[in-house]
């Protein structure tokens, strides 16, 4: 039996109803939001077959306990959109680009990477089983229907799948404030993956020493560092500039 999900907000549920409607089970809606946005999910969904149900929202506060629902909760199957890390290995090409998260474990920054990955057109998201984000409404809402699209590969143990990553050409370049080289300094017209860590704590040691290298993103103003996502974001669309 599939698991079952919450998704918050238009983003998220839209963003179902447009990939796999057949997957939503049924979708809750605040009747006294009325606004052309609602009419036009309510429509969409009308259109779709999905049933909708009224509820008050107290109700939806419960099923989304602290998201931004904006009136409307979906339950809906788990869609199953994550490779192994074998398989993955075995479609690696010269046009392959990964995004590997190291210990990035907030909902809200990982599905924001994941909205970035797919936007960048990347192959697979890597992170680790422990120390990382998982499914979760306030993920889901953050991705943007990104969590639909883009395979999640979980692995055991990060570094020695960077490792194989690297045996099976990819080169991989880890993000680090303290290095000398700049993120573009890098031919990243091959099989590529960045590798990021959360914000404050950043790449563990053992990642780090088994990158290709590090690399940083010039900082010219006060700030010491950037939201991960937005670190993801400008390093990913430095490979897209470069491939294209």
């Amino acid at each position: 039996m599939s698991k079952q999900v919450v998704l918050a907000g238009f983003h998220a549920v839209n963003s179902r109803v447009r990939v796999k409607p057949d997957s939503i089970k049924v979708v809750y809606v605040d009747p006294t939001r009325r606004d052309k946005r609602m009419q036009e999910c309510r429509a969409r969904l009308q259109e779709a077959g999905v049933k909708v149900m009224n509820a008050d929202v107290k109700r939806l506060d419960g099923m989304a306990p602290d998201i931004p629902h904006q009136g409307i909760v979906a339950l809906a199957n788990e869609i199953e959109n994550a490779l192994t890390f074998d398989e993955l290995l075995d479609q690696i090409t010269d046009k392959t680009l990964l995004l590997i998260l190291d210990g990035v474990t907030d909902p809200r920054n990982f599905g924001a990477c994941l909205r970035v990955a797919d936007a960048a057109g990347v192959q697979a998201v890597i992170a680790p089983k422990d120390r990382s984000a998982s499914f979760s409404p306030a993920a889901a809402k953050a991705a943007a229907g990104a969590w639909e699209t883009v395979p999640v590969v979980t692995v055991t143990n990060l570094a020695a799948s960077i490792v194989e990553l690297r045996d099976a050409g990819v080169t991989v370049v880890g993000t680090a404030g303290e290095t000398d080289k700049t993120i573009y300094e890098f031919d990243q017209n091959r099989a590529f993956a960045w590798v990021l860590g959360a914000e404050g704590d950043g790449l563990r040691q053992l990642t780090r020493k088994r990158c290709d290298d590090l690399a940083k993103i010039p900082m010219f103003g006060g700030c010491e560092s950037l939201n991960v996502s937005v670190a993801a974001g400008i390093c990913l669309y430095e490979s897209v500039r470069q491939r294209k």
